[in-house]
């Protein structure tokens, strides 16, 4: 069963994606910020990290800057539901600082579960 870091701050959105990665069979650990989530990663790992862009303490893009060096093959998805243009271009940037898939908040089950099983089945990076 593989392992899923959540770092969301929404706790309505994040036991959301709970619930959904559960029933799909994944184990799920949960940060509510992305200190708490990069300390949870160095001590329990993941098989992939969901990191929304907007969190206290350390927001997503310096989440992906950090498991970049600390976690080199990490496999990430962020998501941001900011506004249009910014949550463009901030989940640009997600990806050119390695985030290997991106996502648009409010987004589908299906497309959050495809993104995963790509990452984790393909063992892309």
């Amino acid at each position: 069963m593989a392992r899923i870091l959540v770092m969301e701050d929404d706790p309505s959105f994040r036991n959301a994606v709970r619930v959904v990665l559960e029933a799909a069979g994944y184990e799920v650990i949960e940060a509510a910020d992305g200190a708490v989530g990069l300390r949870l990663h160095r001590e329990q790992g993941a098989d992939l990290v969901l990191v929304d862009i907007f969190m206290p303490e350390r927001d997503g893009l310096e989440v992906i800057r950090a498991l970049k060096i600390e976690a080199p093959g990490a496999k990430i998805i962020a998501m941001s539901g900011g506004g249009t243009a910014l949550k463009i271009s901030l989940l640009d940037e997600a990806a050119a600082l390695g985030a290997s898939r991106t996502l648009s908040k409010p987004f589908h089950p299906s497309a959050l579960l495809k993104a995963i099983r790509e990452l984790l089945d393909k063992g892309e990076r």
